[in-house]
């Protein structure tokens, strides 16, 4: 039974609240890393260089994705939270409309580009005469055609969890990611119709069709029941709801990017110190997705609780709802900060039984896990700023985290300490930006007696 959106926002004890909006985010988040290597995978299988080539040229094209959905998804999506407490709901459609036809509209350009140009931008990729035109293939499907429902999809589950809705945003992400996981052999092996990568990109653009069609449906399901709005009339070129968005969006834009220039970097380093070294990395990136996804799910999945119980003045449950979210997030953390400094090497070798890959993985393992707390912290202010429509907040604290800290203590420590130093440059620079986390969100909460 569905709960109305008064009792979860208003009245729902804040623990229960924020397990409701959050647990069914992560388990989606965890069943898209899942799908996420899923193309790999089946890839994989077929023991080609090429066709693998082609999957990793194309991941950096896919990340435009993530800057469209960080902008609209989030920006639309909290403005939406904030309206609904003040009962704003001509509002809330018209915030829900122009977020999704806005990204619509990029994801369209995006597409469009991908498909006229998409020759220099294979060039561009890294693409060669060897794997050219199975990476064309596979950009074709995933980015040319791909691009619409791959954001849309991300977007729709934004929307739709601003009112509350989680359960049915994870759903509709999740129903994408199993229906992936069912296609990928049957359209990339030999034994199924033999398309290698591009029977990959099918299969992910077949997938995000269905997801978009599943969040259709749901919103006709619930018409009359949703302030979500499908209509065009509903978008707004209003300065005020254009700014809400994109000045609470960007930061994720700007996070994503300098995200991406902090792992060219660490790799690049890494690799100065051979193989070993870059496949410990490999491994331990792949465990980490774990806390990463429990941080975001909570970091993101409890905005719409804090933004409607801040614009509609209930301070009092605000601030509850925040000291539980530290309390649950930085439990978790720690539990998970133990099971990785007892269990590093046990936890290295059921991925790869090497002497040498254990003991630096488990090096590489313990440096991160220290770090998790901290960047939880980092994480869940980032998320009360956003949250508050104090985008600026989140945006110089983003620029700050990545920009002044990590990527300068990544370049230090490497030359002071060599690999090792590497482990730990991510743990040192998330404990200063939490002290300055803490600050801000004192900050604040000040505003807000």
């Amino acid at each position: 039974m569905e709960v109305s959106k008064e009792v979860l926002f208003e009245r729902m004890p804040p623990a229960k609240a924020i397990f409701s909006l959050t647990i069914p985010m992560i388990i989606g988040s965890i069943v898209s890393i899942i799908y996420n290597l899923s193309d790999t995978f089946f890839v994989g299988q077929l023991n080609d260089p090429v066709e693998n080539a082609a999957v990793t040229l194309v991941n950096p094209a896919m990340t435009l994705f993530y800057a469209i959905t960080n902008l609209f998804g989030i920006g639309a999506s909290t403005l939406m939270s904030r309206k609904l407490g003040v009962k704003e709901y001509d509002n809330v459609r018209r915030a829900s409309a122009t977020g999704l036809y806005f990204g619509l509209f990029f994801a369209s350009l995006i597409s469009i580009f991908v498909l006229i140009f998409s020759n220099p931008i294979l060039l561009i990729l890294g693409s060669n005469d060897e794997t050219y035109s199975v990476t064309k293939e596979y950009l074709f499907w995933t980015v040319g055609l791909g691009a619409v429902p791959g954001i849309m999809n991300i977007l729709f589950s934004f929307i739709i969890r601003s009112e509350g809705r989680s359960m049915h945003a994870s759903i509709g992400a999740m129903s994408g990611c199993f229906l992936n996981i069912i296609l990928d052999p049957i359209f990339i092996l030999p034994s199924g119709l033999n398309l290698g990568a591009a029977g990959a990109g099918l299969a992910t653009f077949i997938s995000n069709c269905v997801a978009c069609l599943y969040f259709l449906i749901l919103l006709v399901v619930l018409r009359g029941r949703t302030y979500v709005s499908l209509n065009p009339r509903n978008v707004s070129f209003n300065p005020d709801i254009l700014k809400n968005i994109f000045i609470v969006g960007f930061p994720g834009v700007v996070q994503n990017n300098l995200n991406i220039v902090s792992l060219v970097i660490f790799n690049n380093l890494a690799a100065g110190f051979g193989t070993v070294a870059v496949a410990s990395i490999v491994i331990v990136n792949k465990i980490n997705l774990l806390p990463i996804q429990i941080i975001f799910g909570f970091s993101q999945g409890v905005m719409p609780l804090i933004a409607y119980n801040h614009s509609s003045k209930n301070y009092v449950r605000m601030k509850q709802i925040i000291r539980k979210l530290f309390e649950i997030t930085l439990g978790l953390l720690i539990i998970v900060l133990a099971v990785y400094f007892l269990g590093a090497k046990t936890i290295i070798k059921a991925f790869m039984d090497n002497e040498e890959i254990i003991g630096t993985g488990s090096t590489f393992l313990r440096g991160y896990g220290f770090a998790w707390p901290f960047m939880c912290i980092d994480f869940v202010v980032v998320g009360i700023s956003q949250a508050f429509g104090m985008g600026r907040y989140a945006l110089v604290f983003s620029f700050f985290r990545k920009a002044l800290f990590e990527i300068p203590f990544i370049l230090i420590f490497c030359h002071l300490f060599g690999l090792f130093g590497l482990a730990y440059s991510t743990f040192c620079a998330e404990v200063l930006v939490s002290i300055i986390a803490l600050l801000v969100l004192s900050k604040m909460m000040k505003k807000h007696n």
